[in-house]
């Protein structure tokens, strides 16, 4: 009897515990329902002002912009440039040598100062030149005296042969010492001009007019051939020489413009024409030599660092900043507005240029009078509805290449 009671009892606990936990999961779920429609209605927002009422989800925000920071592409006169750095060069400039050996003196110029063409700069030591033009000298006059010996004596020797006295190998043989004579003499007077012209090259002499920019020798020192003694430049005509990559260069023509600004000086808008291209492209950089002709300034330099640009031309074209193409996505793309809606409008580059002195670049697949996201926006997510604040005048907009828009 016991044993049965037991049972009963033990059923009936594990009956009030099934009950128990059936109740607390039905609470639980209760629960849970109640706190998604709590939630549900927390999401939407009914906010009256004035009798308007405007709803907004958290999943459908509207982005708040200023008029500022949407312009309306139009058509820019676009302006093709290259950009270019360069040295400024005088297109003559040259190493006065020193041509023979010896003790230099005489060096009495200085750094800055001014000389002609055939201007006297120096002198080496000229005692061996000297010497050795005399020797050169006495040579000439005894092979001289030689070959007037043998003058005398082919001539006696034509004149015994017209006679019959001696015999035509006789008279060749004259004849040959002759010829040898007036060889020796040749030779010799040769030599002469050789020793004159050594004798010349111990005076130094400025080959062309301009300027001392180095001096590199002192007064007593004893120079070896080919010694750099003086450097002069002529700036009455100074031109830029500039390296550029092959995919510029082959659009570059000889008498293109370019303005310049000068390194380290006050020199802007410097006028530059292009006066030479190099026909051979550089080892190792694979880039071309071009040169421009400078206009005279009086601060410019021998040496100066410049850069600037060369102008292509100008053409009509739909523009937008640099800045403005986004490269985020496979292709590149500009953000515009359709209605008030962002669209990422895939588009391909064109040309590259300058508008008011910002680097632009042509798109192609956008319509003239497209509204266009400002590049200060950064990126915004397609399909983002975009509000246009305080409605009114629109100003200039941060692209100089168009006005900008309202709604």
């Amino acid at each position: 009897m016991k044993k049965n009671s037991r049972i009963v009892w033990f059923g009936l606990l594990i009956l009030v515990v099934v009950v128990a936990i059936g109740f607390g999961i039905q609470q639980f779920t209760a629960s849970k329902t109640a706190n998604a429609k709590l939630n549900g209605a927390a999401g939407t927002t009914s906010n009256t002002n004035s009798g308007n009422v405007t709803t907004s989800t958290n999943t459908n925000t509207t982005l708040e912009i200023k008029p500022t920071e949407v312009f309306i592409l139009s058509p820019q006169n676009l302006s093709q440039t290259i950009a270019l750095t360069g040295t400024i060069k005088a297109v003559q400039s040259a190493f006065v040598k020193v041509k023979v050996a010896g003790e230099i003196s005489g060096l009495t110029l200085r750094e800055g100062e001014n000389v002609k063409v055939g201007q006297v700069l120096g002198k080496i030591d000229a005692t061996e030149a000297v010497a050795r033009f005399k020797q050169a000298q006495q040579q000439a006059a005894s092979a001289k005296s030689q070959l007037d010996i043998a003058q005398r004596q082919l001539d006696n020797n034509q004149a015994l042969m017209t006679q019959g006295f001696i015999s035509k190998t006789a008279l060749d043989n004259a004849s040959s010492s002759f010829n040898g004579a007036k060889a020796s003499y040749q030779a010799a007077l040769e030599g002469v001009n050789l020793a004159q012209k050594s004798l010349s090259d111990t005076t130094l002499k400025a080959p062309i007019s301009g300027v001392i920019s180095q001096k590199l020798a002192q007064n007593g020192e004893r120079l070896s051939i080919d010694s750099r003694v003086y450097e002069i430049v002529d700036l009455s005509k100074l031109e830029l020489e500039t390296s550029l990559p092959i995919s510029d260069a082959q659009n570059i023509k000889i008498g293109q413009k370019a303005k310049l600004k000068i390194d380290s000086t006050t020199i802007e808008n410097l006028d530059a024409t292009v006066v030479r291209i190099n026909p051979s492209v550089q080892n190792g950089s694979r880039s071309v030599l071009v040169y421009l002709s400078v206009a005279q300034h009086e601060a410019l330099k021998h040496g100066l660092f410049a850069q600037g640009r060369i102008f292509m031309g100008e053409s009509l074209s739909l523009v937008v900043p640099v800045s403005a193409i986004r490269t985020d996505k496979p292709s590149p793309y500009v953000q515009i507005l359709e209605g008030n809606t962002v669209k990422h409008q895939k588009v391909s580059l064109g040309k590259r240029g300058e508008v008011n002195d910002q680097t632009v670049v042509e798109v192609i697949g956008l319509n003239a009078n497209s509204q266009i996201l400002s590049p200060s926006l950064g990126i915004v997510r397609e399909g983002s509805t975009v509000r246009i604040v305080a409605p009114s005048v629109a100003s200039s907009a941060s692209a100089p290449t168009s006005t900008s828009s309202g709604q």
